[in-house]
């Protein structure tokens, strides 16, 4: 049972530690090159849109959760209230 804790917990930072070191992945749908060809057509990749790399799911969780806690923990700006001498 420890064994299994100790191996998720360091697959897990792995992973927290590869999105943070290189936090684009090639697109699986098109192998990382951009375009899709159809038939007789060459097209741009719908999920890359054309830039061959798509931000990791570990990174994009990582953003979300950091904006999440920014915004409820930092003041804005339009927040402060006006005084006369500022």
């Amino acid at each position: 049972m420890a064994l299994a804790s100790l191996l998720i917990l360091l697959t897990t930072a792995g992973y927290a530690v590869l999105c943070a070191v290189k936090p684009f992945a090639p697109c699986r749908k098109c192998s990382g090159t951009g375009v899709r060809t159809r038939r007789r057509t060459v097209t741009l990749c719908r999920r890359c849109h054309g830039h061959r790399a798509r931000l990791r799911i570990g990174r994009r969780l990582l953003n979300n959760s950091h904006s999440i806690h920014e915004a409820g923990t930092r003041p804005h700006a339009t927040d402060r209230k006006a005084t006369p001498w500022q």
